[in-house]
């Protein structure tokens, strides 16, 4: 069934009805029962970034026995969404459904799910809470934990003391990132700034590309970023001789020479965690978080410019984390205004709701988060 089909066929409409009424929770306690998975994104699975690590841990559910994988990529965060899961589960029998995108929760997910009790939704944000559906879920995972790495790494490698960060919009877990790189970079050198500019939106190319060789006019030796797709970011620096701390996945190969690390998901974890709920007929899980410790996130492999120096100390800190005895976010903590937004004393947990609403940028960063 061509994707076009699968999106827009009138006659996936009509059997949703039936679709609604197929089995019960426990529809694949039973391992001799092929549970059909449907993963949907928002963009290309080989953007080298938030959809390509997506599609990784896809292709490796299509490894696992009795799973059955269905497909769709460039699904717009639009009614689009809906009809391609409701065609997924009228015509693939899908029974467990990972709509990656942060945008498919509300009203999308929110529309489709309690139409189909028996169908589960695994949606990749942190938007679900206990008023929403049972048979709807959310993940996610630290990957500030990964960005503060990233700063650690170019802490040492940046020789103007001036780094730089890409980013879509100034929204909580963006301004997160862009802290943890910071706060990363200065814990090595504490004269390091950190220059911001915001494209406006996830995908946007041509602002993605002006926005990099403006920071590199600046003087920014060391670039990072937080948009879907990070490839016209990592090229464009490089053929500025900069170097690069990635994001989503590894992009390695678009810049060899140039790539320092960078700061990975590891969907795998996540996934698995809800396959085999479904798998085994138990309740699905509603709200799954991790970081390093948890395996929900990963560093890329270090870059052949790497230093020694800079690999120990990275390496030395990425233990902590995976022990549980590292906290980013400390007492003392001031923004970029001069404000103190961490009283001293006060140490913020990963788990911490404050951390969720952040909407300040740090000390030592350069730019606005209005």
């Amino acid at each position: 069934m061509s994707q076009f089909n699968r999106r827009d066929s009138l006659k996936s409409l009509a059997a949703l009805a039936a679709a609604g009424t197929l089995g019960g929770w426990r529809t694949h306690a039973n391992a001799q029962t092929p549970l059909t998975v449907g993963v949907i994104y928002v963009g290309a699975r080989d953007d080298y970034g938030y959809n390509q690590s997506h599609a990784q841990a896809a292709a490796e559910l299509k490894k696992m026995p009795g799973i059955k994988v269905v497909e769709e990529e460039n699904v717009p965060e639009t009614a689009a969404v809906q009809k391609t899961m409701t065609g997924m589960i009228a015509q693939d029998g899908t029974k467990l459904l990972f709509p990656t995108s942060f945008g498919y929760f509300d009203p999308h997910i929110l529309a489709v799910a309690p139409k189909h009790p028996d169908v589960r939704f695994a949606h990749c944000g942190g938007l679900w809470t206990d008023k929403n559906p049972k048979n709807v879920g959310s993940f996610f995972g630290y990957i500030d934990e990964c960005q503060y790495l990233n700063g650690v790494i170019a802490g040492h490698m940046t020789k103007s003391n001036k780094i730089a960060f890409v980013a879509a919009k100034p929204i909580p877990q963006v301004l997160r990132n862009i802290n943890a790189f910071a706060m990363g970079a200065r814990s090595v050198k504490p004269g390091i700034t950190c220059s911001v500019i915001f494209t406006g939106d996830w995908s946007m190319a041509v602002k993605e590309a002006e926005a990099t060789n403006s920071l590199a006019d600046q003087g920014c030796d060391v670039f990072t970023m937080h948009v879907d797709g990070p490839k016209v970011i990592v090229e464009t620096a490089a053929k500025r001789g900069k170097m690069v701390c990635g994001y989503h996945a590894s992009q390695a190969k678009l810049a060899p020479e140039a790539y320092l690390t960078g700061a990975e998901w590891n969907w795998l974890t996540a996934y698995k965690a809800v396959v085999d709920a479904a798998q085994a007929g138990k309740p699905h899980p509603n709200f799954l978080r991790g970081g390093l410790k948890e395996g929900y996130v990963k560093m890329s492999a270090y870059g052949p410019t790497v230093t020694d120096a800079a690999k120990k100390q990275a390496d030395e800190i990425k233990a902590k984390m995976l022990a549980g005895n590292f906290d980013i976010f400390q007492g003392g903590l001031k923004d970029n205004k001069g404000a103190v937004v961490i009283p001293a004393g006060k140490t913020l947990k990963q788990t911490d709701l404050e951390l969720e609403k952040m909407n300040y940028l740090v000390e030592g960063v350069v730019g606005s988060a209005g």
